[in-house]
C-alpha cells in the first residue's frame, strides 16, 4: 500500500492542477489577465508537483533496485 500512496498523492494534485488551469481560463476569457496568469502559473507547479510524484513513485518503488 505504501507504494501507492505517491502515485495517490500525485493524481490528486493533477487533479487540483485542472481545476487552477480552469479558474485560470475563467480569469483570461473575463479579461482578468492577471488572475489568468497566476492561476495558470499555480497550474503549471501543480502539474510539476503531481508528474513529480508520479514518476518518482514509479522509479522508486518498481525499479529493479528498489529498496
Amino acid at each position: 500500500m505504501r507504494q501507492y500512496a505517491g502515485l495517490i498523492i500525485g493524481v490528486i494534485y493533477l487533479l487540483i492542477a485542472m481545476g487552477a488551469f480552469k479558474t485560470g481560463m475563467g480569469g483570461w476569457q473575463g479579461s482578468q489577465a492577471d488572475v489568468g496568469f497566476w492561476w495558470t502559473v499555480i497550474g503549471s507547479l501543480l502539474t510539476i508537483a503531481g508528474l513529480g510524484a508520479i514518476f518518482g513513485t514509479w522509479i522508486h518503488a518498481w525499479s529493479d533496485h528498489s529498496h
